[in-house]
């Protein structure tokens, strides 16, 4: 077998400047949020909805996610948007199921504009079943409660009109 030498050299050149590229980019995503100080991670365990349910702010948005959801912050960018085109000061939750502490920091970088963070804190079907008993452990899981204690349930994006109801 003959090595191109000339052909393996230019791969190599290329591969190292797609690398410093990338982690150039990655520097200054992480410098510019070196200034913002994490939410603290709260646990969420099987008895945590109903107190919040009773406890929480209102209007009050909760989004339920995983690490690999992939849809998640485009949901949460919804809910956001909506949030920010309102005027109200309106608290959204993120709520991690599958990563704690640090980890469950690190992923709310995509959720950027997010006002609480918690974590489940246990196991988690029976975390699942004291939200909604009919959830099928999908995300985005969101759940709207809006200032009269009326609550929207959607496994997915919020439509227009749930939004609405939920900011009236």
């Amino acid at each position: 077998m003959k090595l191109n030498f000339k052909k393996i050299t230019v791969i190599l050149i290329s591969l190292c400047c797609l690398s410093g590229w990338t982690q150039s980019i990655h520097s200054h995503s992480v410098d510019s949020s070196a200034n913002v100080k994490p939410l603290s991670v709260k646990a969420f365990d099987e008895t945590s909805w109903s107190d919040l349910l009773k406890k929480t702010p209102r209007p009050m948005a909760y989004l339920f996610t995983t690490s690999y959801c992939s849809t998640c912050p485009e949901a949460f960018a919804i809910l956001n948007n909506a949030v920010k085109s309102s005027g109200k000061k309106i608290n959204i939750a993120a709520v991690m199921m599958d990563v704690t502490g640090a980890q469950a920091q690190r992923h709310a970088i995509h959720f950027e504009g997010v006002t609480q963070l918690y974590a489940f804190d246990g196991f988690e079907p029976a975390i699942r079943q004291s939200v909604d008993p009919k959830w099928p452990n999908v995300t985005p899981y969101i759940v709207l409660i809006d200032k009269n204690g009326s609550v929207q349930k959607i496994i997915g994006q919020p439509s227009p009109s749930m939004i609405k109801r939920w900011l009236i």
